[in-house]
């Protein structure tokens, strides 16, 4: 009986984390606990969807040339 590709893939990857030794789990863990910290908590309070409050596009294309081009 054939399993399918996604079982495969699943089973490939459970066994290659399950012979890990335990520096490269504590690792492991430290990337995924990076990722989640850049991709989730700093997307909340930093990249504000700032263009959403645009209708249109040449709006929000004002918008970005404005910020690009203004100088302090």
């Amino acid at each position: 009986m054939r399993t399918s590709m996604f079982k495969r893939i699943w089973l490939f990857y459970y066994e290659g984390f399950k012979g890990m030794t335990p520096l490269g789990k504590t690792l492991w863990l430290i990337i995924i606990l990076k990722l989640f910290i850049m991709f989730f908590i700093l997307r909340l309070f930093f990249f504000q969807p700032d263009l959403g409050r645009y209708s249109s596009d040449e709006e929000k294309s004002n918008h970005v040339i404005e910020n690009l081009t203004q100088t302090e």
